[in-house]
Formats: structure tokens, sequence, C-alpha cells
């Protein structure tokens, strides 16, 4: 590789959850900080930083996919830098089949991107997949803007070792942010403009650590120290596992105003043979009930899950199994996927792998049956008059997007500017998003 002049400009590619699209506003940041600009929308960058994501069907082939279209409009390649989980899973092997690539870093180390391009301008290619603890944090930029519903990230990485999920090995054991940095950050993030933030982590619930009084505490103890910002409007929270679930947590959405009416707790299946054999720890009993308790603390609760299908030995009365779950729970939203193994986790070497025609047919039956029921929330939505938080521009003039409590998207025609609060009677109905009015009444 030959040196080259530093960049100028750059573009973030996040792919995959909303840990990545964090870590894709940090990388930025730290971009930013050694002068580095958005590249403007339609024109090329200097610098691609493709951030990756290993759940995606055949994801280290789309990656490489990716890279290989990367080209400027003068035929000259970008330098690119290769982000996230496929980095950690892939490595060297990156480096090896593709050419084009300086730089190839994983979640955990991704606070040295700007050493490895100061390499990268020099003629070299790096590679840094290590994973210490916590140790991107303490070297991350200051949060200074923020958009009006904003990031955080609490928790990463997971113990639980499902046995179709890459995530033990792409982003390390659970560990929990200290509870001061988050507070700060917090802090931060709503002086630089926020009104709404979502804490992630892989099993966000399982964050536990020590508030300033060296008392121990969960996840629902974060959430009501966070809940006395005085200009924090919302809290938000995702993703759950089932047997990280508190009694405080449950008490929380009953108590806390600012802790949205929304919970995502992934199910994956209905099935106790198939939750067995995917180590998840849990029943479709115990899920169920833990969601009747959640309903009694809040009972305008809107529920979103999680469903793989077609995981090794399912068969058709465990996919029934699952059905009926659907059918009981009455889902506000959900993300369904059909199986797909992943190198180097113990559900790709089972036995009695699911044809992928049987598997796209249970899909578009579940799929179904959750849009369904996504639709039915939402048209017993209209009428509700409630505030919705203005987060962008919408595709015609005059016309904002926001969002409900229950996370629903909320298009509406008004003048007020973006990071308002304002009161919004839900007029009409579609399955993806609802049409309002805004009222008289007053704006935050």
């Amino acid at each position: 590789m030959r040196a080259t002049s530093p960049p100028k400009t750059y573009r973030v590619k996040s792919f995959g959850c909303q840990m990545n699209v964090y870590d894709g506003e940090r990388m930025a940041e730290l971009l930013a900080d050694r002068g580095i600009v958005p590249a403007p929308e339609g024109e090329d960058a200097d610098l691609v930083v493709l951030n990756t994501c290993h759940i995606r069907e055949k994801a280290a082939e789309k990656v490489y996919s990716d890279i290989g279209r990367l080209r400027k409009a003068d035929g000259s390649k970008p330098l690119i830098a290769v982000a996230g989980c496929v980095a950690q899973a892939e490595g060297e092997e990156i480096m090896a089949r593709a050419p084009s690539v300086s730089m190839v870093v994983g979640p955990q180390a991704y606070h040295r991107l700007p050493e490895m391009l100061d390499k990268a301008v020099a003629g070299e290619r790096t590679t840094d997949t290590d994973m210490p603890p916590i140790a991107k944090f303490d070297a991350l930029p200051a949060r200074r803007r923020a958009a009006p519903s904003a990031f955080l990230t609490v928790q990463e990485g997971c113990d639980k070792f499902c046995t179709y999920c890459v995530v033990p090995y792409t982003r390390g054991a659970e560990i929990s942010r200290p509870f001061a940095d988050l507070l700060a950050e917090a802090e931060r993030l709503v002086a630089g403009g926020a009104r709404e933030i979502t804490l992630l982590g892989q099993n966000v619930n399982a964050w536990t650590g020590e508030d300033h009084k060296g008392r121990a505490i969960g996840l629902d103890g974060l959430i009501r120290e966070l809940a006395t910002l005085p200009d924090l409007a919302r809290i938000r929270y995702t993703t759950s596992h089932p047997m990280d679930v508190t009694d405080g947590l449950i008490a929380a959405h009953g108590e806390i105003d600012k802790l949205m009416p929304f919970l995502h707790l992934p199910v994956q299946s209905g099935s106790d043979p198939i939750l067995k054999a995917m180590n998840r720890s849990h029943d479709a009993d115990g899920y169920l009930r833990l969601l009747e308790r959640f309903r009694a603390a809040r009972p305008d609760i809107a529920l979103s899950g999680d469903f793989i299908v077609g995981f090794p030995g399912e068969s058709e009365a465990d996919f029934e199994a699952t059905m009926q779950l659907v059918d009981a729970v009455g889902y506000a939203q959900a993300f369904s996927f059909k199986y797909s193994p992943r190198p180097g986790t113990p559900a790709a070497t089972m036995a009695d792998q699911v044809a992928p025609e049987v598997m796209d047919e249970r899909l578009q039956r579940l799929q179904a049956a959750l849009n369904r029921d996504q639709m039915a929330f939402n048209q017993a939505s209209v009428g509700k008059t409630c505030p919705v938080l203005v987060e962008r521009k919408g595709k015609k003039p005059g016309q904002l997007l926001g969002k409900s409590p229950w996370l629903q998207s909320v298009w509406f025609d008004s003048d007020v500017s973006i990071g308002e609060i304002v009161e919004v009677e839900l007029a009409e109905a579609g399955p993806n998003s609802m049409a309002g009015r805004v009222r008289a009444s007053a704006t935050t």
C-alpha cells in the first residue's frame, strides 16, 4: 500500500443493531476531532468506515461485496476501514481477501482508529481486534451535539452463549460501564440537545454498578437517577434478556413517568424444546408471566420481541407453539428472521437443519401474524392524544416526523422545531406509522 494524503472527508456506514449506530457515531466523533468532516451527500468520501454487523445473513460475504463497490468518481479507491463484529470475527482474513482495505478494527478497539489512520496514510495496513474490557470509553471524545433522540451504551458483551449467537465471541463478556461515566455522558447528551436517551446493551438489563453513595444498583437504579435530569424528557432501553429482568425494573415502568411505555424483550421461540436447544435459559410460560407483570405495572405498555424461525430441529409443532405465543401476546412491534448458521456457534453444526423452503413458508406465516398485530395496535391508538418528540423533517414540505411514547413513527404537518415535544392526536393508522394532527395546546 502506498502512502497517501490525509483524508479530508469521511463517511461511516453502520449496519445492524442500535449499538452499531452508537459505535458509528463515536467513530465519527473521533474523526471529527482530527478535523475530518462528513462528506456531503452525493459526494465521494476520502475515508469510508464500514461498521459491520455479524447478525446479517452471509454477513462476511456482503462486506466483501460492499468493499468491492467502493470507488470514487475518478475510479480510485478511498481509504477503507472495516469495523464492527465482522471485523472482529474475520480479522486478518479481510486483509488477505481485500487488498484495498487499510484498517480492520473490532468493536472494542475502535478508539484506536485515529492512530490506525496515521499508519494507513503512511502506507501501512493494520488490524486491531484486541478486546480490552472497557478502555475505549475512556479514550473517546466528550459528547457534544446530540440528536433529539440519542443512544447511550451502558453495557456490552454477553455471557448467555445462546447457541446461534456470535456476540460472546465478537463483543466479549458482559461488562457494565461505571455509573458516574454514564451520568456524565447523559448530562453532556442533554446539554447537546437530546430530549430522549435510549440505553443500549447486548443485555442492557444486566447492567450493574454503584451509585454516587456506593450503593449497588441495577438498571432500574440508573434509570431513576437519569430521570432526575431536568431537561431529559424520555428514557428507553434495549435489548433485554428475560433472565435479567428484576422486580425493580418492572416497578420502574409503573413509577417513572419519563420511562416510556415500551418493552423490547426477545423470546426467539414459543417452543420449550427449541428454547432449550437455543440455551435461552427461560421457557415460554415464564416469558408470558413476565409480560403479565410488566402489563400490571404499566397497563398501556407496548411490547416488542425477536423471533428466529427454522432453528435446527424445529418441527411444525414447535413452530405452532411460536404462533400460539404470538397470538397470546399481541405484539405492537416485532422482528423475525430465518435461522442462518454463524461459523463457530454450536447451532451451526447441529443435526436436523431445517430446509430453506420450510423456513421461508414459516417466516411468511409468522410475519403475517406479527403484521396483523402491529396494525391492530396502531388502529387501537387512533383517537389518542399523546406527546410526540419531533426528530426530523418528513418527505413533504412542512411535514415532520417523530415518535409516540409507544415508539410508533408519527408524521404530521406543523411549523414547530425539531427537538420539541408536541401534543398530537393520532388520526390515522398505517402498518408502520401513524398520521397525526397537532393539537393547539402547548409545545415543550
